[in-house]
């Protein structure tokens, strides 16, 4: 499958069927779904559309299983119809090509209902009046696509002096690095994005900086987001290389980091002090680093045995020193930094029924976090949230987290979730079956 073959579409979520399984249902009891409570024969679970103030959909044809948010100049807003960017990377059959796709999701408007008196005039009209307004509403996608040798495990995005870049780390062990200017400006422009696609663009795009340093594949991948274009990557050898940029290139450091004894599964620079990051890795460990350090004495600070699996991913708090990191066994540790010596996590939860494949912290909130696994989950969690004493009452709670804000479901072992650092409470998240945008009323 080339790249202009790749089918690419964008919807609200089962909206149809919603609003269906609503009627059908208006005058039955209802019940809240619990995960650790096994479906009878003769339910199934339904979308309780109240639940959300926005849910879309997006198909990109060959699984995406990485992707990374790519800010705007727009800042923080809230208003709708909304719109965002992202790259994300392809996981396409052997004899598929991959590639990286740079996409705008645009008139992403509000899905959720509100009853108003302005709104019963509106609710009268006929049937006309409303595929019209419908159409209007349905969300846009716009894709520019760059064509990339071998899956893509892992892609990050960053900005240097006004340049947008994304680095990705291959299934080959390559890491390539795109300036990915052009192809946001395309998907901004209907007509610039015309020319990039009859002009077989996507074939002729070729990245600016390949490592090949890598002796096997990996998935560990950051931008510091305090020193423009410093890059660390970590493969499933243990080896974890650290990039300063140079000139118009950069330089790698041949020598890996010396600490892990296995594959390095997820790096996350720190989002306030320079030369400092964490990576967690199957050798159950999570562990702290001073990039600035020699090879063998960078790593500072080591919480052995953090878990009793493999570790698969961590997140870094922006506002205070936490660090999430999530278990193949589906726990949640939270680790206070300033206590990290302890090796005694601050909280932990154990939700996920499978492995847990992606965790991150609201940007915007720093006692909330997300995350997401292979039991097709994503989890909302508010650390602020003190154990209601009623609940130890209620069977169906027993197990159930009292920080458990939101479960969202539908999409099939979901791999990666972030928060949109400027669209208050907006969570993207891809899996198997595809994107989903949403915000829902917790948060």
């Amino acid at each position: 499958m080339d790249g202009d073959s790749e089918k690419m579409e964008m919807d609200v979520i089962n909206e149809d069927e919603i609003e269906e399984s609503d009627d059908d249902n208006e005058n039955e009891d209802q019940e809240v779904y619990l995960p650790n409570r096994k479906l009878q024969d003769d339910e199934e679970l339904v979308c309780d559309e109240s639940a959300y103030i926005m849910l879309h959909s997006a198909s990109t044809g060959a699984p995406c299983l990485s992707f990374d948010i790519v800010k705007d100049q727009l800042g923080v807003r809230e208003t709708y119809p909304m719109s965002l960017s992202l790259v994300c990377g392809t996981q396409a059959s052997a004899s598929h090509v991959n590639n990286v796709i740079v996409m705008k999701m645009s008139n992403l408007h509000r899905t959720s209902k509100e009853k108003e008196d302005s709104d019963l005039e509106s609710d009268l009209s006929d049937d006309e009046d409303d595929v019209e307004e419908t159409d209007e509403k349905k969300p846009q996608m716009n894709c520019a696509l760059i064509n990339h040798i071998g899956c893509v495990n892992r892609i990050r995005s960053t900005t240097i002096d006004n340049q947008s870049f994304a680095a990705s780390f291959s299934e080959t062990g390559k890491v390539f690095i795109f300036n990915i200017t052009e192809q946001l400006n395309a998907v901004n422009d209907h007509a610039a994005l015309k020319v990039y696609e009859c002009t077989n663009q996507s074939a002729l795009v070729k990245p600016v900086f390949v490592f090949r340093g890598h002796r096997t594949e990996g998935y560990g991948i950051d931008w510091s987001s305090t020193e423009h274009g410093v890059l660390a990557t970590g493969d499933c050898n243990k080896d974890i290389h650290i990039w300063r940029p140079a000139e118009s290139s950069w330089i790698v450091n041949q020598v890996p980091l010396v600490g892990h004894t296995a594959s390095v599964e997820d790096i996350q620079f720190s989002p306030n002090e320079a030369n400092v990051m964490a990576t967690c890795s199957a050798d159950k460990s999570v562990r702290i680093w001073d990039t600035r350090a020699a090879p063998h004495k960078a790593c500072m600070l080591t919480a052995d045995n953090a878990h009793d699996n493999d570790v698969n991913v961590i997140s870094w708090n922006k506002s205070e020193p936490f660090i999430a990191s999530g278990c193949d066994d589906g726990i949640l540790k939270v680790w206070d930094l300033r206590h990290f010596q302890n090796k005694t996590p601050i909280a932990t939860f154990k939700h996920h029924t499978d492995h847990i494949t992606t965790v991150e912290w609201n940007p915007l909130d720093s006692t909330v976090l997300a995350t997401g696994g292979d039991d097709d989950q994503i989890a909302i969690f508010d650390l602020s949230i003190e154990k209601d004493d009623g609940a130890e009452n209620d069977p169906q709670l027993k197990d159930v987290p009292p920080q458990l804000l939101f479960i969202h479901q539908g999409q099939k072992e979901i791999k990666e979730l972030h928060w949109h650092p400027q669209l208050p409470g907006v969570i993207l998240s891809t899996a198997l079956s595809g994107f989903n945008v949403f915000k829902t009323i917790s948060v």
